[in-house]
């Protein structure tokens, strides 16, 4: 069985059993050796009956100090390694730069996304979304400036994803994914644009001037049974064919991605 030690709480608790299961055992034990070695009347003598209750209790009293000590201890260095692991599984799901997730992160967590849209029979959209000549943007003004674009992107792809309910990623380099349960073809259609219109409107400060980004979008809306590396690879075909047609614009996946 897995012990989880999260909080001050945990600790408190997990001391707390340990102390009673010594202080018990302790009783238990020393009772059974008192009766064993002197007999069941301890009221025979009155000199044995005083002497097998203090040695009980001091008994008790050492054993459950004991515990108790050992016990807060343990718990305490359990809390931290739980705690620990906590942030190495968050460090290791998030992209450091953005914050948003990382690749893996987003798998993981689309694919319990997609348990929940299938237990619903609800649909889900699959969003890739590419930022415009962005090997251009780092040849003119250099990669620092680049990560700020990429950060203020994110930022945009933030709070739309927060108003929307939409699990958005940094899926690799200038790609961003996104996954939305539940809406309707409409609905996706309609928050890709809203994406697409955020991203072009964002004023970003670099040096003396301001510049403007745009960003390419593929999309696909598909039942919840499909797995997320084909609808991944569906959205990728339709954002590729929103860069042959011009770049900053919205495409659908659908037969006729391939035009």
């Amino acid at each position: 069985m897995t012990i989880q030690i999260s909080t001050h709480g945990d600790v408190l608790r997990h001391t707390g059993k340990r102390v009673v299961v010594a202080a018990g055992l302790t009783i238990v034990m020393t009772a059974a050796s008192l009766v064993l070695c002197l007999g069941s009347d301890f009221s025979a003598t009155v000199t044995v009956g005083y002497v097998a209750g203090f040695d009980l209790c001091i008994a008790t009293v050492i054993s459950a100090s004991l515990s108790a000590a050992l016990s807060y201890r343990s718990a305490l260095l359990m809390k931290e390694l739980s705690l620990t692991r906590s942030e190495l599984a968050r460090i290791s799901q998030t992209d450091q730069l953005t914050s948003l997730f990382n690749r893996r992160g987003f798998d993981e967590a689309a694919a319990l996304a997609l348990t929940s849209a299938r237990k619903l029979g609800v649909p889900v959209s699959v969003f890739l979304c590419d930022i415009d000549h962005f090997k251009s943007i780092n040849d003119r003004f250099g990669h620092e400036t680049g990560d700020k674009v990429l950060v203020e992107v994110a930022d945009v792809l933030r709070q739309l994803a927060q108003k929307e309910g939409v699990l958005v990623a940094r899926y690799g380099g200038e790609e961003f994914a996104g996954l939305l349960v539940g809406a309707t073809r409409d609905q996706a259609e309609q928050y890709a644009e809203a994406l697409r219109t955020a991203c072009a409107a964002r004023e970003i400060p670099i040096g003396e001037t301001i510049e403007r980004v745009t960003v390419s979008l593929g999309f696909t809306v598909s039942c919840a049974d499909a797995e997320l590396a084909e609808l991944m690879r569906i959205a990728d075909r339709a954002l590729y064919a929103a860069k042959r047609r011009g770049r900053d614009r919205v495409v659908e996946a659908d037969a006729r991605v391939a035009a």
